[in-house]
């Protein structure tokens, strides 16, 4: 008998130029060591909870870590964007061990050229839909790197992603 409990996301990438869409992928993830602590805590000990969670990009070559934390990520957040705010994550409720925003994406437009090599799910704190904020007390939940490289975008272009979590019995 295995005994466990697992905890996992699968983010589904759009690249969109010119409203053709480029390219698209999916690329799994590491929940953070400051995430699952974060969802125990909620959970179990009557922590309170991030009602709130955002999408941030980031345009480093970093392999994220599971002791990576919202105030020291690893990654350099991509800021060249037109938008003002991270995006929400904007999930459709719990069903079947699954809770997803894929009924509406997340979406970034780019004001420059960049290399962007994956993205992070963010809450709490004070500044979390800041672009670029690392302090306020937030929870980086997990990370995903693009396992195919960098996605090169250019000023215009636009990367939509729908960000899926999971969990179940091991």
């Amino acid at each position: 008998m295995k005994n466990g409990f697992k905890v996992w996301s699968r983010w589904a990438w759009e690249h969109w130029r010119n409203n053709w869409l480029v390219d698209k992928w999916e690329d799994g993830n590491i929940c953070t060591d400051q995430g699952l602590t974060d969802l125990l805590g909620v959970y179990f000990s009557g922590d309170t909870q991030k009602i709130a969670w955002y999408i941030a990009l980031f345009e480093d070559n970093y392999t994220p870590l599971i002791t990576n934390t919202y105030a020291i990520p690893g990654y350099t957040e991509c800021e060249a964007l037109s938008e003002t705010t991270r995006p929400q994550w904007d999930e459709a409720g719990a069903a079947a061990k699954a809770i997803t925003n894929s009924a509406n994406k997340a979406s970034f437009t780019f004001t420059a050229a960049k290399s962007i090599y994956g993205g992070a799910l963010v809450a709490g704190g004070t500044g979390a839909a800041t672009i670029g904020d690392a302090a306020g007390g937030g929870v980086l939940f997990c990370v995903s790197q693009f396992t195919g490289g960098a996605q090169a975008v250019v000023s215009g272009d636009v990367l939509k992603v729908s960000v899926s979590l999971s969990a179940a019995d091991s």
